[in-house]
């Protein structure tokens, strides 16, 4: 199931790797610097802002990162991602 801890955990992990400042992030996201905070303190999203940012995550997934655990892909996505591999257990919704 997707969710918000989801987007978190993709957030989390995309910032590890590329160091930049979670407001940078989540203004490429969301155009408001501050989305990403507020949902760290329970605010909410619409389906679309979700879907809308997770599309940007497998568009701008840093080369060679790993993608986090229990965070399923679409076969499709998976693919484009990682062209050649084989996915692990959960890897794939």
């Amino acid at each position: 199931m997707n969710e918000i801890s989801h987007l978190l955990a993709l957030a989390d992990a995309y910032l590890a790797v590329t160091h930049l400042k979670e407001v940078t992030l989540s203004h490429r996201l969301f155009g408001d610097s501050k989305k990403l905070t507020a949902m760290r303190d329970g605010a909410d999203i619409t389906v679309s802002r979700f879907n809308a940012a997770v599309a940007w995550f497998i568009s701008n997934w840093p080369e060679g990162a790993d993608w986090p655990d229990g965070i399923p892909l679409s076969p499709e996505a998976f693919d484009a991602m990682f062209p050649g591999r084989a996915p692990t257990a959960g890897e794939v919704a």
